[in-house]
């Protein structure tokens, strides 16, 4: 019967050891070969005279992990299991690799060191020798002991016992000795058919080779390979930037020179801060450049994207993304409060017009912040556009995914000064002086060139001229693709169309009587606040309107009254619509108050109504004009008709349409409110007779447009722009009356703008079409983000008073790829008595001035004011320069890169040496220890966290400091700095070094994210809870578990999204302790894995630094 040893009673290691100090040679066949392990019995094969005769061969098997044998075995692709001679050579190599791998493992310690400099002696003295089969899966564990004896020359252990320190001394193996003749000639038979099989390698010199060069070799490394292999590993980010972003070589043909810059510049920016800003004026490719971009991100870090824009660029970025391969979400910007609360993780976010979110106390815009910070999301912002009245435009962008008090690292230097310093900052402000919120108080346009600079990139045409543009030899400028293929830059001429008033209509409109008229009305409707019974209260749902209408008034009033002579501008038909319908809604208001009926209130949002963004007529949101059109048998200025009018609209307001307004009982208004809507109204009615029904023949702003288009330019194509849906469908059915054909019109309203868009512009969309349209009318909704540039006339048919839209419906045409050597922008100017009125030439020539005083713009709109180009240092492209002019002190990964740059242009090869010098190798240097600087030991390890950690531990194994700036200095030396003998105490002080930094990453909260993020929230609320109630000791075991495995392990998004919801809906410390425990039962709190659960620190290298003894 044979011995059981199952390293419980009868263990296999000293059995082993004995039979070996009798024994004259060996054979071990093994799973699994632990360097370290091989200590164990290292002394006793000593005694071996080496060569075939008189060594220990070691046959290594090749294994699988179970889940690789049970995957391969039910595979539906049945592969054959033949080994080849390159996958053996391939299989080989792996495991040689395992080898190496094996010695990053752990501290180092000098009985470790001496027994892999012992077992690399023995190899090469040919007392051991490995060989690996390769043949197939080798599962077998056999230990066969030769010996000079007659009855018994062979002892055979057979088993599951691998040569390591647990397959030879811990429990659960099972083995057995065999003893047998017959049996032991059987068991070498079967040894030396594997051992002599053609797929039987020989790895004794490779197992040498790693040993030699680990930490573990004899001789010694350097001092200077140390120091610039801390340097490398610390320079990752800047060599990275310079290495790993470059652009994929199926886009680089779509490139030029100055977008594939600012996408490198970009991605450099997102990955060092989070976030970059694209602001390149109109017509650059920043939508390309964004798309690249997050190609580039998405590749490289396995990244997905969302993608935010307005709803009129949806299709342009489907197609985008469909040819850049983005695995990305669009959402329209006007959905984002319905789907951004649900929506899953996605780790960049790019925001299309970002401008469009300026303003951060609107709904919009905080449920985008909230997405952002909440995902810990990288974010692209892209607008032409990034400034137009105030510094707070630009800071309130940057707010989306910068906290307000996050340290930027530099300071608003000219505010601090005109404060008088730092400390009557502090005395004043709150906010910490390097934050957003300390620049938000700076009006210097030169702090804010500072600290865009960091964020934002922009060139104006007039850079790109300047810096990449070639000329020919007519004097065009170009620029130049990867193929050769010439880009032309076309130049501005802007003309203006003035038309003659005294003999039409528009002479009535524009007189001193209808501005007076205007300037007079009390618009009631959008004061409601100003007319509450004070103290009166309404219902629950009616106190929630009250407040809002308290809020929103003047601020509506001015805009109704701006919108008014908004509409006189645009064109007589336009104007005298608008006081129709506001005529109709004061009798609508005024039938209700006759019947004692509630009033149906519209959009009170204020929000809504910044003109810098959109100039449509949003306060009649809710009353929709098509209801009261149908109730309009014409403009006939009869207050009988109106009033009849209004009871009609009002019976479908209050019935089918009811949802689509609030409703507040008529009690709550002072007698004021009727008295007022009935004189705007009657004043109103007195104007529509003034003024006469609108005839389209004598338009002489119409006429000088037909003009244009049929006598200046037949043929071309020509992009006619208005601020107002009503101007568009007037315009498009009196040009179809004149004879104009292939014209369409583009409003808000229009159900597939995409489609006109390619149909006017097939050629720069890459679209095959039928019937091309000629003359396309539209709203500002094609005013920003799209390619028309198959057109290159374009006419403002009525001029906006924001600047924004100015320069991006002269940047719709006015794009690379324009083959047009001229874009013709035309303006209709206004009557003179309107130019007097609103000042629109003064404001909006004070308005670009404003915008190019940070911005910078060179867009050209009047022929009489020509602006000079203005180049800032802010929107230099080469904005890598700049910020090592700017810093005082260079970062420590700019150092290190410059040690490790510096290092490899003076001998090349040292790349090759260092990047191959594996982990834990360290090397010794003279040092006279100082106080400040006292001998010991540097340590350089990643931990598990992957972060970068550094320590110098003393010789008494006391912390020196963790600074890495300063341990890269102190590390430095030259080449020839020779390296001494090892300090005995060097691997322990390591291991203290090690010990520090693990124990310090674990107190840290590291592994908790963001201070603001749910989980650091979470953790840190329900650690105190966890402390103060133990009384219930089942459900604190439970919490305790939850807390534990929040701390070390991801989130779930689910469990992410829904501690989200509890935190922000103020959730108790009992409840948020529920829910947790609840996801942490059910399995849904976090992802673990069970092999990242022994996931350890890893050492880099280390430096000694001692006198030599």
């Amino acid at each position: 019967m044979p011995r059981i040893i199952d390293n419980i009673e009868s263990h296999l290691l000293p059995i082993l050891r004995e039979s070996l100090l009798a024994s004259q040679r060996a054979d071990f066949c093994v799973g699994y070969f632990n360097l370290r392990g091989w200590q164990s019995i290292d002394t006793y094969i000593d005694h071996f005279l080496g060569g075939d005769l008189s060594c220990c061969r070691l046959l290594i098997g090749m294994q699988q992990a179970p889940q690789e044998l049970l995957q391969q075995s039910l595979s539906l692709l049945k592969r054959s299991n033949d080994i080849d001679k390159a996958t053996s050579a391939r299989l080989r190599k792996q495991i040689v690799q395992d080898f190496c791998q094996q010695l990053t493992w752990g501290n180092p310690s000098n009985r470790d060191q001496a027994a892999l400099q012992r077992l690399a002696k023995q190899i090469q003295a040919g007392k051991l020798v490995i060989r690996l089969f390769l043949g197939y899966n080798l599962h077998a564990k056999l230990y066969l002991i030769h010996r000079q004896d007659v009855n018994n020359p062979t002892v055979g252990f057979l088993g599951s016992s691998n040569l390591t320190f647990a397959g030879l001394q811990q429990q659960g193996e099972l083995n057995i000795d065999v003893l047998d003749h017959d049996a032991c000639a059987k068991l070498q038979k079967w040894f030396n058919d594997r051992w002599f099989d053609a797929w039987c390698w020989d790895i004794s010199s490779d197992i040498v080779k790693v040993i030699n060069q680990s930490w573990a070799r004899e001789s010694l490394i350097p001092p200077y390979h140390i120091y610039l292999k801390i340097a490398y590993h610390l320079s990752f980010e800047a060599r990275a930037g310079l290495a790993e972003y470059k652009i994929p070589r199926q886009f680089d043909q779509d490139l030029l020179d100055f977008q594939k810059s600012a996408i490198k510049i970009a991605a450099r920016y997102v990955q060092r801060r989070g976030g970059v800003l694209i602001g390149d004026v109109v017509g650059l490719g920043k939508t390309r450049i964004a798309s690249i971009l997050a190609h580039i991100l998405q590749e490289d870090y396995d990244l997905e994207i969302l993608i935010i824009c307005p709803k009129n660029l949806l299709t342009m970025w489907e197609d985008y993304s469909y040819k850049y391969k983005l695995r990305a979400k669009i959402i329209p910007l006007s959905q984002v409060m319905q789907e951004l609360p649900n929506l899953r993780r996605y780790r960049v976010v790019i925001i299309d017009e970002s401008h469009n979110l300026r303003n951060r106390e609107g709904k919009r815009y905080r449920v985008i912040q909230e997405y952002i910070n909440t995902n810990e999301s990288r974010c692209i912002l892209l607008t032409a556009t990034p400034y137009n009245k105030n510094y707070l435009d630009l800071s309130n962008q940057l707010r989306l995914f910068i906290q307000e008090d996050t340290n930027l690292g530099i300071r608003p230097e000219r505010l601090l000064e005109s404060l008088g310093g730092e400390i009557e900052f502090n005395r004043r402000h709150q906010s910490p002086v390097m934050s957003l919120a300390a620049f938000e108080k700076s009006d210097s346009p030169d702090d804010w060139r500072d600290l865009m600079r960091l964020y934002m990139i922009r060139r104006t045409r007039g850079f790109i001229k300047n810096n990449y543009a070639t000329e020919d030899e007519q004097g065009r400028r170009y620029l130049k693709f990867a193929d050769g293929s010439r880009v032309y830059l076309p130049q501005r001429q802007l003309k203006t169309i003035k038309f003659d008033l005294q003999d039409s209509v528009y002479a009535r409109l524009y007189s001193e009587a209808v501005v007076i008229t205007l300037n007079g009305l009390k618009l009631p409707r959008y004061g409601l606040g100003n007319y509450l019974i004070k103290g009166c209260k309404g219902t629950g749902e009616e106190e929630t309107i009250l407040k809002s209408l308290s809020r929103a008034g003047k601020r509506l009033m001015g805009f109704c009254r701006t919108n008014l002579f908004k509409r006189l501008e645009s064109g007589g038909y336009a104007f005298l619509q608008s006081l129709d319908r506001h005529i109709l809604r004061n009798y609508i208001f005024l039938h209700a108050m006759a019947k004692n009926l509630p009033l149906p209130i519209g959009s009170q949002d204020p929000a809504l109504l910044d003109t810098r963004y959109l100039d449509e007529d949003l306060v009649t949101q809710g009353e929709d004009e098509s209801i009261e059109t149908e109730e309009t048998g014409g403009i006939t200025g009869l207050e009988k008709e109106y009033q009849k009018r209004a009871e009609q609209v009002y019976q479908k307001y209050s019935g089918d349409y009811r949802k689509r307004f609030q409703w507040i009982n008529t009690e709550v208004f002072k007698p004021a409110l009727k008295k007022d809507l009935k004189s705007d109204a009657l004043a109103l009615i007195a104007l529509l007779q003034t003024c006469g029904t609108w005839q389209p023949e004598t338009d002489e702003k119409l006429e000088k447009l037909w003009q244009l288009l049929e006598e200046n330019h037949p043929g071309e194509k020509v992009l006619i722009f208005s601020q107002f849906a009503d101007t568009v469908s007037y315009l498009v059915t009196q040009l179809q009356n004149r004879g104009v054909d292939k014209i369409a019109g583009v409003t808000g309203n229009s159900a597939n703008p995409a489609e006109m868009v390619h149909r006017f512009s097939p050629r720069s969309n890459s679209q095959q079409v039928g019937e091309e349209i000629r003359v396309l009318v539209a709203t500002d909704i094609l005013s920003e983000g799209l390619n028309l540039q198959d057109c290159a006339i374009i006419v403002n048919y009525d001029l906006p008073w924001a600047i924004i839209r100015l320069i991006q419906r002269a940047g719709r045409v006015d794009r690379i790829g324009q083959k047009a050597s001229q874009i013709l922008c035309y303006s209709f100017l206004p009557a003179e008595g309107v130019e007097r009125i609103i000042k629109l030439r003064t404001r909006l020539s004070q308005r670009l001035r404003e915008n190019a005083d940070v911005v910078g713009t060179d867009e050209i709109f009047f022929e009489e004011e020509m602006d000079n180009q203005t180049l800032l240092d802010l929107y230099h492209e080469k904005s890598e320069v700049i910020d090592e002019e700017e810093d005082q002190e260079v970062d420590l990964t700019s150092e290190a890169y410059q040690i490790w740059k510096n290092a490899i242009e003076v001998d090349p090869s040292l790349k090759h040496t260092i990047e191959t010098l594996p982990p834990v190798v360290y090397s010794t240097r003279c040092h006279s220890g100082t106080a400040t600087h006292p001998e010991g030991v540097m340590v350089y390890l990643k931990t598990a966290g992957g972060n970068d950690a550094l320590a110098w531990i003393d010789k008494q194994g006391n912390s020196v400091t963790q600074s890495q700036l300063t341990i890269l200095r102190s590390a430095a030396c030259h080449p020839q700095t020779p390296a001494i003998p090892p300090h005995p105490q060097h691997h322990q002080l390591v291991q203290k070094g090690t010990e520090l930094i693990a124990e310090e990453e674990n107190n840290s909260g590291s592994k908790l994210g963001r201070l603001t993020g749910a989980k650091f929230k979470t953790y840190e609320r329900l650690k105190r809870y966890s402390q103060d109630s133990k009384d219930d000791l089942f459900a604190h075991e439970d919490l305790c578990k939850a807390l534990d495995q929040l701390y070390h392990y991801p989130l779930r998004q689910s469990a992410l999204d829904r501690l989200n919801r509890g935190l922000r809906t103020g959730i108790s410390d009992r409840q948020l302790a529920d829910l947790l425990v609840s996801l942490y039962q059910d399995d849904r709190l976090c992802i673990v894995h069970p092999q990242e659960s022994t996931q350890e620190p890893q050492i880099i290298c280390s430096l000694g630094l001692f006198q030599p003894s």
